[in-house]
């Protein structure tokens, strides 16, 4: 069969639950897993191609795969250098997530030497906000490894999480990363899980996210490009509160069951690393037969499964909202919470 579509197919892979930090507003608990051998790694990476070849094969697609490698912290891995040469040998598109308080100069070059496409290091907002989420000093030692990166050419995305907390001084962040010269300026919103949950009050109301994304949109960065995995901003981004009913079909947005997956230190498979629903673990099932047989990833993909005002809106096939939102905030435990609205977009369904 003759390659016709291009998919594209992100996998994000957390290498380790250790981190350096210990970050107030984290989705992650910090709790210990068996983490993943790095045969274990290897082996998982091998079926991974090997999916990708049968899809290429089997389903006509053309597959644009990506990694995007974290933690926890991924430089306390001790053979993160051998897993990312793995994966950039293959051919794969692969980024890097960090909080950048561990990158040398030395750890610099061997990034930017393996060809990664780019390194993602988070800062919450001028130091003094930064410093409250994260740690003393660590605001000055993120600067330092973006400082490292930048140098050895390694395109670099300052990201931050959104929140009452920090909301009104992201604009003093993108002074600061325009004055590093970094490439690429990031956002996404609090996720009220992990650590995070006991900051669920703190969370942008909806009026409040339309009006801060629309004062981020209309920003002038001077060729450093704003960037945001948010279906809700994606959205707004496009214009109009009108607009046609877009299908069943989910074709973009929130990419939890539709263009992605995430697998955690101990090997089990999420929709979304803010999404903690176990599908399986690679250690001894199919990643094959998940994506196609989970029932949970079904419901992700299902437009009649959503409820209120998501499962009514007419961008359900572009957006769905961020599924990890909506699970957390809405209190329930079940593996379905995903399918809930998401509880802060501003926009009419």
């Amino acid at each position: 069969m003759s390659v016709t579509s291009e998919f594209e197919f992100v996998i994000q892979w957390h290498l380790t639950e250790q981190c350096n930090l210990r970050c107030s507003h984290c989705y992650q608990d910090g709790s210990r897993r068996d983490e993943l051998s790095t045969d274990e790694v290897l082996s998982g990476l091998e079926e991974i191609q090997d999916l990708f070849r049968t899809w290429s094969a089997v389903h006509g697609l053309k597959l644009v795969p990506s990694f995007n490698i974290t933690g926890g912290e991924p430089l306390l891995r001790s053979d993160l250098f051998d897993i990312l040469d793995s994966i950039t040998r293959r051919g794969w598109d692969t980024f890097v997530l960090t909080n950048g308080t561990l990158v040398t100069e030395a750890d610099a070059r061997r990034i930017a030497g393996l060809g990664i496409k780019g390194v993602q290091i988070s800062l919450e907002g001028p130091e003094e906000i930064h410093d409250s989420f994260r740690g003393a000093g660590s605001f000055q030692a993120s600067l330092s490894g973006i400082r490292s990166l930048l140098h050895e050419g390694v395109t670099v995305t300052v990201n931050t999480t959104l929140s009452e907390i920090n909301g009104e001084r992201f604009f003093e962040l993108a002074d600061v990363a325009a004055r590093l010269g970094v490439q690429r300026l990031g956002f996404s919103r609090l996720v009220p899980s992990g650590r995070g949950g006991a900051l669920a009050d703190r969370m942008l109301a909806p009026d409040r996210v339309r009006s801060l994304y629309q004062r981020i949109l209309s920003l002038s960065c001077d060729g450093m490009a704003l960037v945001t995995g948010d279906p809700v901003c994606a959205q707004m981004r496009a214009g109009g509160e009108c607009v046609d009913d877009q299908g069943d079909v989910p074709v973009g947005g929130c990419s939890a069951g539709v263009s992605g997956l995430t697998i955690l230190s101990d090997g089990t498979m999420v929709p979304c690393r803010r999404l903690p629903v176990p599908l399986g673990n690679i250690r001894t099932d199919s990643i094959r037969e998940i994506w196609a047989a989970s029932p949970v990833l079904d419901a992700l993909r299902t437009r009649a499964r959503y409820e209120g005002k998501c499962g009514a809106c007419k961008r359900w096939a572009t957006c769905r909202g961020c599924r990890a939102i909506a699970a957390a905030a809405s209190g329930r435990q079940d593996a379905l919470a995903a399918l809930a609205d998401d509880p802060q977009c501003p926009l009419a369904p």
